[in-house]
């Protein structure tokens, strides 16, 4: 039986580099975003130079017990997940007093409680077997507060701090988490979160997606908790040990701004 690994956000950016990477080691898929019609354009690809089985499943991942639904689908076809990306997510750049609640509020659902939820249902899967992986995209925002950008830097600290703890939860199971912790990207983020312009992506010099989908794959394969990918981010983590706060926090007001 070949091994499985479903991955959300799919259609495009760091999530679409993944199923190539994931694709090309030999997993069948499961292709998970909004857009049907990227997703099929994916399947032909993959399938076309792989040779591997791809399944396509339409689910927004901000609809509330998405991951529910994901894994009546897959029970129903009987198609085990053994390696799970939570990849999907979103920005958005503003004070969060001026910004739109339910934009704020989606992004929690997506960011946080989608992700939580799909590690506890296909985690208990996991366990239950005996052995699977999990891949948590993170980011270098993880590291400190986000005047600018708040909610969604509190988010991406939560998925590291999450990560970490249920790694050791599932510690000895064969269960492995690993959260990616990536700085800016050549992806649709910039203007899914209205950056065009903004420091962070003129001044941080901005990752390829496929070096990203590579190293984050390595380190899920390897068991690692945790993986600091690109030079901005190991910064980030030396930066997060010894900048005071106050001073952290000003520099990424300054980042997230034009």
């Amino acid at each position: 039986m070949n091994r499985t690994a479903l991955i959300t956000g799919a259609s495009g950016g760091i999530g679409r580099e993944l199923a190539g990477v994931f694709a090309r080691e030999g997993w069948d898929l499961v292709v998970v975003a909004r857009s049907e019609q990227r997703l099929n354009l994916l399947k032909q690809e993959l399938e076309a130079a792989h040779g591997v089985s791809v399944h396509v499943l339409v689910q927004d991942m901000a609809e509330t017990d998405a991951a529910l639904r994901i894994a009546q689908r897959l029970e129903q076809e009987a198609i085990r997940v053994d390696a799970l990306v939570n990849n999907a997510g979103f920005g958005d750049n503003g004070d969060f007093v001026d910004s739109d609640w339910a934009r704020q509020r989606d992004m929690v659902q997506l960011n946080v409680l989608a992700l939580m939820q799909m590690t506890r249902v296909f985690g208990d899967q996991m366990r239950a077997r005996g052995g699977g992986r999990i891949l948590n995209i993170a980011s270098v925002a993880a590291f400190f507060a986000g005047p600018g950008m708040s909610v969604y830097y509190a988010s991406k600290a939560f998925v590291r701090s999450f990560s970490e703890a249920v790694a050791a939860e599932l510690r000895g199971t064969g269960v492995t988490v690993t959260a990616l912790c990536l700085g800016p990207a050549k992806t649709g983020f910039e203007a899914n979160a209205h950056m065009k312009g903004s420091r962070m992506f003129r001044l941080l010099f901005p990752e390829n997606p496929r070096t990203v989908a590579e190293a984050g794959y390595r380190a899920m394969m390897a068991g690692r908790t945790l993986c600091y990918h690109g030079v901005v981010t190991k910064l980030g983590a030396v930066g997060e040990r010894i900048l005071p706060r106050a001073l952290s926090r000003r520099l990424t007001r300054f980042v997230n701004g034009r």
